[in-house]
């Protein structure tokens, strides 16, 4: 049976593409805690494993610190904690933890099943004007080999390392491909910086004017996802939006 999500052309925007990252990489920044043994030696010990957490979510991490990170993330993700620049440099351990760990697996496939769920149901005019409109980053594709080395946020956004706009076409194609996307009908990357500075308005100013652009050419949004607020917020937003977890970086 060919689901309604199959049948979707796919609108593909781009927020950040991480350049020279390799998803098998292992050269990565590990926090560390010093540990005091017998005879008072201490010494500094990595605790968080390249490939597992040694504790979980880092719920007993953020207890030992005396620092409400989880309820940190969760105001994130209800879009009550705005504009942050970097995450709290207490909470680096906690969320390098959640990153790497079962837990946020678990919160991002809740909701891709309320996602495929939802498509579905679709009942399609097959004209092929419906669309869904996924983001880039930290939703069709990773960064967190980029993230893993650089604080899990807790370090400033790097422009000069961390590309995000249309001189990136080449290797976001490669990438997308690489993942098993293909077939879709449009990639909307935003334009080359100039030498006059950064584009001027906010990440939901460009993506719903996007979109708008969408459906003044007869496309109809039935489906919306990414992992920022920006992603989904300002009309029209689509039919349904989905809004998957990140804690590693806020984009307004």
């Amino acid at each position: 049976m060919v689901t309604a999500a199959r049948l979707l052309p796919l609108i593909l925007f781009l927020t950040a593409v991480a350049v020279g990252c390799s998803a098998w990489e292992m050269n990565i920044r590990l926090p560390t805690e010093r540990l005091a043994y017998g005879g008072g030696e201490a010494v500094v010990a990595p605790i968080i494993h390249a490939l597992r957490p040694l504790l979980g979510s880092g719920r007993q991490l953020a207890a030992r610190a005396g620092v409400a990170c989880d309820s940190w993330r969760l105001g994130v993700e209800a879009h009550n904690v705005i504009d942050w620049r970097t995450v709290p440099a207490e909470c680096e351990g906690y969320i390098g933890h959640y990153m790497l760990g079962e837990h946020y697996r678990r919160d991002f496939a809740v909701v891709v099943d309320e996602a495929v769920a939802y498509a579905e149901t679709l009942k399609l005019a097959g004209n092929g004007k419906e669309i869904w409109v996924f983001d880039i980053d930290e939703t069709s594709l990773s960064n967190l080999p980029y993230y893993a080395k650089h604080g899990f946020g807790a370090t400033p956004y790097n422009a000069t390392s961390f590309r995000r706009t249309e001189d990136q076409r080449t290797i976001t194609v490669t990438n997308l491909h690489r993942q098993g996307f293909s077939g879709w009908e449009k990639l909307l990357l935003k334009p080359a910086v100039h030498a006059t500075g950064e584009l001027q308005g906010s990440a939901v100013e460009y993506k719903s004017g996007e979109r708008q652009k969408l459906q003044d050419a007869g496309f109809i949004i039935v489906g919306n996802i990414g992992d920022q607020w920006s992603d989904i917020l300002g009309a029209p937003e689509g039919a349904r939006t989905f809004k998957l977890p990140d804690p590693l970086y806020y984009i307004g």
